[in-house]
């Protein structure tokens, strides 16, 4: 039997970071993951970029995560720009409105993975007590009054002041606490990859609400081969046409992705892997229990298009991580009911509102009518006009 102050479920951004912020304050943290320590060591490439705030990155700099990361993979994010339809008009949200030099920055999520997990391996040879148990699934999750325990698979037992499950939008961890969840299945699937094109990208990110598909394009920087412009593209669609298209050889892709986009980028072509991943967000009904927390997309997980599904991770490991170390350093219960239910009403007001919009969000901007196509236009149009909506937006993209 092992006993430790918290145990992280789960060795994804969310836990790693979480490991980070709380690893050399002097507690015991034992970290268990269901992928092999190479896995974690090499985290292999799944598409998807990662549109960070300027307060994340001011967070992940703190963790020494951000150094971590090459600077080459981090691509400068301009603008926004929004899309309704054929129209060539957009609403533009411009860096300038968010009181910064961008609005935000995107980093391929495997190098964030990579980047935490060195952060993590550097804590732990500088003598931080961070146990990585790789290759370990937890099967049982108790809790009471004075402590915590975690059965693994493996047969091995951790008793802990702390569980925080960190194990994805679909946690079996919570599950096991007993923790319902809403969950809105879209009914679509969105393929990403990345994808060079003959058109520049002006560092300004696309969202494109078309007949029956949704389009983004996340600006990279130029293809370190040729160096073509070059963006990570998403396409949104129902699940039998997301599988066609994966199944496509990489020219007749291309060719039906230049369609999709109407060339307005000119010609594209295929640069990596294709993954595809179901549409599907999820808000808990508690985000905490008896010595038990949520954080990431095991507590938000948010549907992609206004791109804050791991900010407002990052944002509640923030938040939960300094009121545990507040606790540490006056020798209070860094797993009291006050200190968690305080997590989660923060976490809670932090997120709500941006979770109910963006459901919102995606009902009248992915229907199909001419109805809501002719109202869609119009609500862009009387946006571009607003000024101090803009603002909002552009500082709400940054994080502020």
């Amino acid at each position: 039997m092992m006993h430790t102050d918290v145990v992280i479920v789960g060795a994804g951004p969310a836990g790693l970071c979480l490991a980070n912020a709380l690893g050399d304050a002097g507690l015991s943290i034992a970290l268990v993951e269901q992928q092999s320590r190479e896995a974690l060591c090499e985290p292999a490439f799944d598409g998807r970029e990662i549109a960070l705030t300027q307060k994340s990155v001011a967070f992940l700099k703190t963790l020494g995560v951000w150094k971590r990361i090459d600077a080459h993979a981090k691509s400068r994010l301009a603008d926004a720009r929004i899309f309704n339809g054929s129209s060539p008009f957009a609403l533009k949200i411009g860096h300038a409105l968010s009181g910064h030099a961008e609005l935000g920055w995107l980093v391929p999520n495997h190098l964030i993975r990579r980047a935490a997990f060195e952060a993590v391996e550097h804590l732990r040879a500088s003598g931080a007590d961070i146990r990585v148990m790789a290759s370990e699934r937890v099967i049982d999750v108790d809790t009471d009054a004075t402590g915590a325990r975690v059965q693994l698979e493996s047969g091995e037992t951790l008793m802990a002041q702390l569980v925080v499950a960190a194990d994805s939008r679909y946690s079996a961890t919570r599950r096991m606490m007993g923790i319902a969840a809403a969950m809105h299945d879209f009914g679509k699937s969105m393929l990403v990859c990345c994808m060079t094109h003959d058109g520049p990208h002006d560092h300004a990110a696309w969202e494109w609400f078309g007949h029956r598909q949704t389009l983004a394009l996340l600006p990279m920087n130029p293809d370190p081969e040729s160096g073509a412009h070059r963006s990570s593209v998403v396409v949104t669609l129902a699940a039998r046409d997301i599988e066609r298209l994966s199944r496509l050889d990489g020219d007749a892709f291309s060719r039906e992705i230049e369609r999709r986009f109407e060339r307005r980028l000119g010609g594209m072509a295929l640069r990596s892997t294709r993954h595809v991943y179901p549409l599907v967000s999820v808000y808990p009904k508690r985000f905490v229990a008896k010595r038990f927390a949520t954080v990431g997309d095991a507590a938000v997980g948010m549907h992609p298009v206004t791109a804050h599904g791991f900010n407002f991770g990052l944002d509640g490991i923030e938040t939960l991580s300094r009121a545990i170390l507040d606790a540490h350093a006056a020798r209070l219960d860094i797993a009291g009911d006050a200190l968690l239910a305080r997590y989660e009403q923060k976490h809670r007001q932090a997120t709500r509102p941006l979770y109910m919009m963006t459901r919102l969000i995606t009902e009248v901007y992915t229907r199909d009518s001419m109805p809501a196509l002719i109202v869609r236009d119009a609500m862009l149009r009387i946006g571009e006009r607003l000024t101090p909506f803009k603002r909002a937006v552009a500082m709400s993209l940054a994080g502020r």
